[in-house]
């Protein structure tokens, strides 16, 4: 299955990517050299500890390239009135009555806790789209569902201080 990232989403991992190619990789392997060297690897923590460092870094560099290869490319864009990824959306709960503040962003920016909500969440796919004003149906599972209602949309755009996601 396929990603869905923002154009932004991409330049971000290919950052990240350079910068663990270019950066963290000579070091790890230059930490595993110096840490080898200090004597028996039965007992050397540091040895393991560099190795396994290491090795997460490939690790997240394999992953990265393959989320990259796989991408489906979703556009940002949206109407005015509509909306869209990275936009900011107060909600009324009809439930009980109390307002929430999400933002949409892509599932690996998504970050449930600081109301960073994925486009392939139950919230996000029944707000995308929507406009302010509208009712929306939040389909949990087949079971439950609850309503809320749209109050405003703030189109804050890409940040670049959203981290994306560790695996």
């Amino acid at each position: 299955m396929s990603e869905r990232l923002t154009r932004g989403d991409i330049k971000k991992i290919e950052a990240e990517i350079e910068e663990r190619k270019l950066v963290i990789r000579p070091k790890a392997i230059e930490d595993v050299k110096v840490t080898r060297a200090q004597g028996d690897l039965s007992e050397n923590f540091e040895y393991h500890e560099a190795k396994r460092f290491k090795n997460q870094n490939e690790s997240r560099i394999r992953y990265l390239e393959k989320m990259l290869k796989n991408a489906q490319i979703v556009d940002e864009d949206s109407n005015e009135d509509e909306v869209g990824i990275n936009n900011t959306v107060t909600v009324l709960f009809e439930e009980d009555g109390t307002r929430e503040e999400y933002r949409l962003v892509t599932s690996i920016r998504g970050d449930s806790m600081k109301n960073l909500v994925s486009i392939e969440s139950p919230i996000g796919r029944a707000l995308l789209g929507k406009k302010a004003g509208d009712r929306v149906s939040v389909k949990v599972n087949d079971d439950y569902s609850y309503f809320l209602k749209i109050l405003s949309i703030d189109k804050t755009g890409d940040d670049e201080d959203l981290e994306i996601k560790k695996f």
